[in-house]
């Protein structure tokens, strides 16, 4: 193994050899809009007290109403929500325009249809280079037993077998 310095691309494709699930991160702003991304650095942090984070980019254009909100929420997606996926990571407003929607905490906007759902309470923010790690108290959960998650490996989706 020859370890070579971390240049951008080659990062990015070493980092693209973990799978991960995909998730859309939500939130209201302070002016009530619904906001919403597509992100894949989603992790757990701790069981007591239940903590989870998700990294946000600094450029995300909505990245000020995620700052400024008390509340979020983590949606894991499920395989068949692929084009929730795509539609989230896009700019616009028409992200929510379909999407079978419950509030959570302070009106947050949960995806009701996800394969899992986290409610969460702001807890606390570190800055993460070149992203911001937003870290939440799980203040509520939803599950959709036996769905097969949305996957994301070597830069693109992929689909992983789950046994019934």
């Amino acid at each position: 193994m020859d370890l070579a310095p971390p240049e951008p691309r080659r990062l990015r494709d070493a980092l693209g050899s973990f799978a991960t699930g995909v998730t859309v991160v939500s939130c209201r702003d302070p002016s009530g809009d619904r906001l919403g991304i597509t992100a894949n650095s989603f992790n757990s942090v701790s069981l007591e007290p239940p903590l989870v984070l998700v990294s946000l980019d600094r450029r995300l254009q909505s990245l000020p109403g995620f700052l400024a909100a008390s509340h979020f929420g983590i949606n894991i997606l499920a395989a068949e929500q692929r084009d929730l996926s795509d539609r989230f990571a896009r700019r616009g407003a028409a992200k929510w325009q379909g999407a079978r929607v419950v509030e959570g905490s302070g009106g947050t906007p949960l995806l009701a249809e996800a394969m899992a759902v986290f409610d969460c309470a702001r807890w606390a923010v570190y800055d993460g280079g070149d992203h911001v790690i937003l870290v939440g108290r799980v203040l509520g959960l939803a599950e959709r037993p036996g769905a097969a998650p949305l996957v994301f490996f070597g830069g693109s989706y992929r689909e992983l077998a789950v046994p019934h």
